[in-house]
């Protein structure tokens, strides 16, 4: 049987850029169980409550929702337990050094198979203020509708 290639996306989270301000991204592996790959390869994964921390010099995902295998037997796993993260001790370090200067926080981006490898996207990042938040909106919704403009400039001068 031939190897997977490439990258199918199983869970993102579209909130963590809403809510936080990127400032370092990272790609780390997961240890997973049998039941939670084939729980993964159905596409069923939620980040929303989501978050990392570094414990002992070793990384730790935690409130991660995967779904039980429905075809699993008593051997399934807990849906919401915490997942050692496979990183380098390097990134480790610097991560923890981030996150100890205060204000900063890992969250988990998205979830996907590179390879057939489950991965798991970090971002180190600082969380938004409400009017942050507001002004991003207000920055998107002005480009789009520059966009618009421009582009039915371009449809009438046809």
């Amino acid at each position: 049987m031939p190897r997977e290639r490439g990258q199918k996306v199983v869970a993102t989270n579209r909130r963590a850029r809403h809510d936080y301000t990127i400032e370092d991204t990272y790609e780390a592996g997961l240890v997973l169980t049998g039941t939670e790959v084939k729980s993964l390869r159905e596409g069923r994964a939620s980040l929303v409550d989501g978050y990392a921390f570094v414990d002992g010099g070793e990384a730790w995902l935690d409130a991660v929702h995967i779904p039980e295998y429905l075809d699993g037997t008593w051997n399934n796993h807990a849906p919401r337990r915490k997942r050692k993260l496979l990183l380098h001790k390097a990134q480790i370090v610097k991560i923890e050094n981030k996150v100890k200067q205060g204000g900063y926080t890992i969250v988990p981006l998205s979830i996907y198979f590179s390879d057939g490898r489950a991965k798991v996207e970090l971002a180190v990042a600082k969380g938004k203020r409400e009017y942050d938040k507001r002004q991003a909106l207000r920055e998107r919704q002005d480009n789009r509708e520059a966009e618009r403009a421009m582009s039915s400039r371009r449809h009438l001068g046809e």
